[in-house]
Formats: C-alpha cells, sequence, structure tokens
C-alpha cells in the first residue's frame, strides 16, 4: 500500500521549534537530582545498578566528560531525542496514511506534550530515553503491519535490546502486544522467525545486567515496590489516568490520546491495527494495576496522536480548522510552561516538594558548598580523619560534582550504596542530613555544625539538612554499612 510523501520540511521545522524552546530552557536553573546521580554512577560503571542498566550512566559520563560545565551540553542527548521523537510521530501519521496537514498535527502534539517535551525532553534521564524509544518501536510495528518486510521487526527488536539498557519497561509493550495480535490479528506476527531472532538478542543483551541483579540480591524488585508507594503518596490509581492525559497534554494532547484509541479499535480503515488499540489499553492498565508511574504510558502517545491527526484530518472541514490551529497554540503554551520559565526568586520562602521538578534543578552547587565549609572548619587534625557520608543519592553526586577536593562521599540512598562503604581508616563521619536519634545508633557523639544552604527555604523553620560531626563509630564500617541502606528517598 503506497503512503504520501513525508511532510519533510514542515514537520522538521515543528521539531526544530521544539528543540529550539529546549535549548533556550535548558540550562535555565541547573542539573536535576537524577542527573547528578547518572554522572556519579557513570564514574562508577558497572553492568547494572539498583535501580537502572547502565546505557544512561554510560551516556552521562560520555556528555559529563565532553561538557564537564555545562548543563546545556549535558542535555544535548535530550533536546536531540525529543526532536527525533518529534519527527517519528510524523511518520507514523504517514504509515496511516496521513498526508503534510495529518502529520503536522501529529508531530505538533507530540511537541505540546507537557511530558514528552518538559517532562522528558528538558532533562537527560531514564524515562527520557525510555519514552523517545517507545516511539520508535511503535512506529516500527506500525511499519510492518503495513509493508510485512520482517526487516522492520529486526529493527524493533534491536531498538527493544537498547531500550533494555535504560528500563525494563519495554517487554510489558510487546507481551500486550503481542497477545493483542494473537486475538485481533495479525496472527502471523508471532511467527515471524526475525522478529524472534532479534528478541533473542535483546533477551541475551540483558544477561549481565541480570547476572549484577541476581548478585545483589534483586535490588530493581525492591525498587518497584518504592515507586509504588510514591506513586501512591501521590495518588495511586485514582489519579493514574487523569495525570497520564495531563502529561499528554490537555487541550490537544489528551483528547488526541482517547480519539486515537477509539478509532484504533473500531475504525474499519484501521482494521490492520486494531491490536495496538488494545495494546495501549493493555499497556495502561498493566501500569495501572501495578502502581506504575503515569508517564510510564508515554511512550503510546506518539501512536494515539498519529492515529486521531489522520482521522480528524479526514472529517473535519476547513471551517474547524482555526479552532484546531488555537487548540495547539493554547496547548503548546501549556507545555512550555511545564518548563522552567519562572525566575529563581519566584521560589523564595516556598516548601521544598522532593517531587517538584523545577525544584530539583537548583541549588546543588550550594549544598557541595555548605559541606565544604562544614570539612574546612574541621581543625587539620580532623579533616585528615574524616569521611563524608550523606542521606540522599543527591546530596552525594552534588558534593562530587561540585566538590570534588573533599573526600569521596558515600551514601546508603539507592544505588549509591552498591557504590562501597566508607574507608575503615577514617573514625570521624561528616554526615548530611539524617536525625541524631538514628545516627547514635551508630556513633557514640553525634554533633550538629551546621545546616545546608541550598538556595531555598526547604522547610517551615527555614532550614536545610542537617551537618553532624560523628564520632566513636560503634563498629567497623563492614558491619553498620547495611543498616545506612535505604531505597526510598529518606533514611
Amino acid at each position: 500500500m503506497a503512503v504520501p510523501r513525508f511532510a519533510r520540511l514542515p514537520v522538521c521545522l515543528v521539531a526544530g521549534a521544539a528543540m529550539v524552546v529546549l535549548l533556550a530552557f535548558g540550562n535555565r536553573y541547573g542539573y536535576h537530582g537524577d542527573e547528578l546521580y547518572f554522572i556519579a554512577a557513570g564514574r562508577h560503571l558497572d553492568w547494572g545498578y539498583a535501580d537502572q542498566p547502565p546505557l544512561l550512566p554510560l551516556l552521562a559520563l560520555v556528555m559529563d566528560s565532553l561538557f564537564p560545565d555545562s548543563v546545556m551540553g549535558f542535555r544535548l542527548p535530550a533536546v536531540l531525542f525529543t526532536g527525533i521523537g518529534v519527527v517519528v510521530a510524523g511518520l507514523t501519521a504517514r504509515e496511516l496514511g496521513g498526508g503534510t496537514r495529518a502529520q503536522v498535527m501529529a508531530a505538533g502534539a507530540y511537541a505540546c506534550s507537557p511530558f514528552l517535551l518538559a517532562g522528558a525532553g528538558h532533562i537527560l534521564a531514564t524515562h527520557m530515553v525510555d519514552a523517545f524509544l517507545w516511539t520508535l518501536v511503535v512506529w516500527l510495528v506500525v511499519r510492518w503491519v503495513r509493508v510485512r518486510d520482517d526487516r522492520v521487526l529486526l529493527a524493533a527488536a534491536l531498538v527493544t535490546a537498547v531500550d533494555l539498557q535504560v528500563k525494563f519497561l519495554i517487554p510489558v509493550f510487546w507481551a500486550v502486544a503481542l497477545l493483542s495480535s494473537l486475538l485481533l490479528g495479525p496472527k502471523d506476527l508471532v511467527r515471524r522467525p526475525l522478529l524472534w531472532v532479534g528478541g533473542a538478542i535483546a533477551v541475551a543483551s540483558c544477561v549481565p545486567t541480570l547476572v549484577w541483579q541476581a548478585a545483589n540480591g534483586w535490588p530493581q524488585l525492591e525498587m518497584n515496590r518504592i515507586v509504588a508507594d510514591e506513586v501512591s503518596y501521590a495518588g495511586g490509581r485514582v489519579t493514574f489516568l487523569p495525570m497520564a492525559l495531563e502529561q499528554a497534554g490537555y487541550g490537544v494532547g489528551a483528547v488526541l490520546v482517547v480519539l486515537g484509541v477509539w478509532w484504533l479499535l473500531r475504525s474499519p480503515r484501521l482494521r490492520a491495527y486494531r491490536f495496538l488499540g488494545l495494546t495501549v489499553l493493555g499497556v495502561t492498565a498493566v501500569f495501572w494495576v501495578s502502581s506504575g508511574r503515569p508517564y510510564y504510558v508515554g511512550g503510546m502517545f506518539a501512536l494515539c496522536f498519529a492515529v486521531s491527526a489522520v482521522e480528524l484530518d479526514r472529517v473535519l472541514t476547513s471551517r474547524w480548522r482555526p479552532a484546531v490551529v488555537l487548540a495547539y497554540a493554547v496547548s503548546a503554551l501549556v507545555a512550555v510552561s511545564w518548563l522552567p520559565v519562572k525566575p529563581i526568586s519566584a521560589y523564595a520562602g516556598e516548601p521544598y516538594d522532593p517531587m517538584n521538578m523545577e525544584l530539583e534543578e537548583f541549588g546543588w552547587p550550594q549544598v557541595a558548598e555548605s559541606v565544604a565549609s562544614a570539612y574546612a572548619e574541621l581543625p587539620p587534625e580532623q579533616r585528615a580523619a574524616t569521611t563524608i557520608v550523606t542521606e540522599t543519592y543527591w546530596q552525594a553526586a552534588a558534593i562530587e560534582k561540585f566538590a570534588p577536593s573533599l573526600p569521596e562521599a558515600h551514601s546508603g540512598g539507592r544505588g549509591y550504596w552498591y557504590f562501597g562503604s566508607p574507608p575503615e581508616s577514617a573514625p570521624l563521619t561528616l554526615f548530611v542530613g539524617g536525625e541524631r536519634e538514628k545516627l547514635a545508633e551508630a556513633f557514640e557523639r553525634v554533633t550538629l555544625l551546621g545546616t545546608v544552604d541550598n538556595g531555598h527555604e526547604v522547610n517551615n523553620d527555614n532550614q536545610g539538612a542537617p551537618i553532624w560531626l560523628c564520632e566513636g563509630r560503634t563498629a567497623s564500617w563492614a558491619e553498620l554499612w547495611p543498616s545506612f541502606r535505604h531505597m526510598s528517598f529518606k533514611w
């Protein structure tokens, strides 16, 4: 079946506009806490980590080495992947028979999605790369349905192998898609040899990470429970669908997602793709039941955008076009508002919320400076005998990035705990965060030296995390370190 020509210029202009917006706001505040953690993890390269496979730490190491003092340089892959994702959304509409207008509408919806533009494209993080790779895999599956060239399935499987080095979510798509194809067709999808060859390659690519997980007690499973707890804190299953639709984009994205699923399931013209409509519902149900994060379904957005764009272009007359343009304009403004557009002064006096994206992107140099100042105030003989431990992995990563002259920072938080325990040769510990009562279980004397100044007020007492000097360790670090391990944000 022939398809329209790819609307290269207008689609690329939409992608370029999205990338320009990201470049304009990409270094407004500074590194996100997770970005600092990825940089630190890259300096401790391994086949696996407690909370992720190894690709993001490797990518973070490369980008930080190329652009060691540039937040924007570090985030260039996020900008690039977002731009390519916009193009792939347009290509998906083309595969479904959409002409220039439909391709631009699909690309525009991707660029106007608060999650795909601001939540994913704004920082270098696992969810950004994962959403992009899902978008690519889904496009390749859509293309295979049309061309029935099994090399396309092999390509989709190879992209899956890459995605499995980022997150372990993509198997949910394949499991639901294959089951849906058996129910609704094309039933021969599961019998394509190259698909299983690619699947074997994808599974083999995971072996080193799975070996690491097995050797370390499968911390990823524990991390899944932590994510479920955090999702429950934010509203859980009650808010899952509203938040997912919000991240698709109120005004355009949410409407196109709903209509896209409807048309996939009901349109006679899209009968060959009906299994993908069931796949969207099935993937959403799996993540809803398992208390996953709402943005886990973001990799399916481009498909729904493309379907709706193609169908709307068929049914909407010219009289509706001004309203569509207005809806896209409003959606674009909403998506941009999710970016860090406000000045830092706007957050003065605002309580710290670890779920607030913008509040996670400034103040990290001040955290490192506060710890460095407390360390410098110690007498020389104490400094020589002091190690640094932090409550959260973000704090340790900030110290490692912005105060490299200090002793190596350690943390029991999430993946940082696996980077190793503090040296036994250091009898004193400068501990950042935590509570005196908890620390008193491991040290005979706990003295408050000061508090962290992270550039904004972090609670109602206008105090940052405490900085403690801990003396008289009650046992060796080898014995104590397991008790410092925690996968939640707080110890």
